[in-house]
């Protein structure tokens, strides 16, 4: 590419000579990344596409020029954009260099910001020596896992610090539709407010974008999305020939978000291989479009060959596969917690006792097992929470657990019970997801 159609490119996507667009705050990450940005580390932000992550960087410019850098010395290369769809090479990301310091001779070290980087072949080696000969401030995003965190390990160990980018938490969603809700008495007065934003919440999901357009569209860009990720992240980055197989196997973990699953059973419910079934999973989880939980044990090795639980990223996503009245209620509470509880930082697995109790979620935190939750639509049928309850005193001397904390998320009013002489917490999920 001549360097004038790069900077035909690269104006495009900077804000040199324009005014920077009206973003969203999330200050969950905008913290975390402008205290990333402040060591001499490189900074790599994972998620699934249209989590967020171009608006994150834009964030950053925003922040950067209200603290005295000049827009000149930021740099934004949008590597998605069709027009180096034929060049995607480190030639390219050095004549992009080139191009950018020739014509807007920064005045000092620039920040570069490359979005989606995964697309450049070995790009961990151009990153590594602007890093090593202190050349710029990189700030990356990638929308694959797996190739992020092997390069990353290989090249850049050591040399950067990194987060992961969600969809829109139900706190954030409530900001996004400028429901303000500070303190209890906020949410006491707004709680009808808040009650009808978790039903849309429950059924359209939270990538930000469809937050902010019309119900009659949400459907149509939910598609786009799947189709785009399925396509762009799996297909094409693994040249499969069986996208519909793909499709299939997607739809019924995605519809069926937190119900335990073996590659056995997938393999024999699709016809195909016992690989290829256990590639697809893989996939799909490198795209971030699904998460894999284990069954815990003190052995590693059983915690590996354990069927796993499987959540869907996204209930938006989910819901383009489910069939019409399904009932899923309680399992899409499940993914809503699950996805906060990732958010919050544990590691998470679930539990089976031996007379087959379920435990919704096992959390550990700096090497301890924190706390054991069940998610519930309700505990107002004794059966129902028998049933629930039942199963922490079980877990507890099948693992000689000391100190944990029992905790119930459900639809009901907080409170705390005493059940077989254990304190266990009920919390209303609309309190827990504001974490008051």
């Amino acid at each position: 590419m001549d360097k004038t159609k790069i900077l035909e490119i690269l104006n495009d996507w900077n804000y040199w000579n324009k005014e920077l667009p009206d973003t969203n705050p999330r200050s969950l990450y905008d913290d975390k990344i402008s205290s990333f940005l402040d060591s001499d580390e490189i900074v790599v932000i994972k998620g699934i596409r249209r989590s967020g992550k171009s608006t994150l960087m834009i964030n950053q410019v925003k922040r950067l020029i209200k603290s005295g850098v000049k827009k000149e010395d930021i740099l934004i290369v949008n590597l998605e954009d069709p027009r180096f769809i034929n060049h995607l090479n480190l030639e390219l990301l050095e004549k992009i260099k080139e191009t950018y310091l020739e014509y807007l001779n920064p005045s000092a070290k620039p920040y570069i910001f490359l979005d989606e980087v995964q697309n450049i072949p070995d790009w961990e080696n151009w990153v590594n020596k602007e890093y090593e000969l202190s050349l710029s401030k990189l700030i990356i995003t990638g929308s694959n896992s797996s190739m992020l965190s092997s390069e990353i390990a290989s090249t850049l160990s050591g040399r950067y610090l990194s987060l992961e980018v969600y969809p829109l938490s139900f706190s954030e969603y409530l900001d996004f539709l400028d429901i303000e809700v500070k303190n209890m008495l906020e949410f006491i007065d707004k709680k009808m407010d808040i009650k009808r934003a978790f039903e849309s919440y429950l059924r359209d999901g939270g990538f930000p974008k469809v937050v902010k357009i019309k119900d009659s569209e949400k459907r149509e860009l939910l598609t786009t999305y799947k189709d785009s990720i399925l396509l762009k992240d799996i297909v094409a980055r693994y040249r499969l020939k069986n996208f519909h197989i793909l499709e299939d196997l997607s739809a019924f973990l995605l519809s069926n978000s937190g119900i335990v699953q073996s590659i056995n059973r997938l393999k024999n419910n699709f016809s195909i291989s016992y690989d290829m079934a256990s590639s697809y999973v893989e996939y799909l989880k490198s795209a971030y479009m699904l998460f894999e939980v284990k069954k815990f044990d003190y052995s590693l090795k059983k915690q590996s060959v354990n069927d796993k639980k499987y959540y869907s990223i996204d209930l938006g996503i989910s819901n383009l596969f489910r069939v019409a009245n399904l009932q899923t209620r309680g399992r899409d509470l499940e993914t809503v917690v699950f996805l906060e509880l990732k958010r919050r930082g544990y590691k998470i697995y679930y539990y089976k006792t031996s007379n087959d109790l379920e435990c919704d979620f096992l959390l550990q935190k700096d090497d301890k097992i924190h706390s054991l939750v069940q998610v519930s639509k309700t505990l107002k049928d004794e059966k129902t929470k028998l049933r629930e309850l039942r199963v922490f005193s079980k877990v507890i001397d099948e693992l000689a657990l000391n100190d944990v904390n029992l905790l119930v998320i459900c639809e009901d009013e907080t409170t705390t019970i005493n059940f077989e002489d254990k304190e266990v917490k009920i919390v209303n999920i609309l309190q827990w997801l504001k974490d008051f």
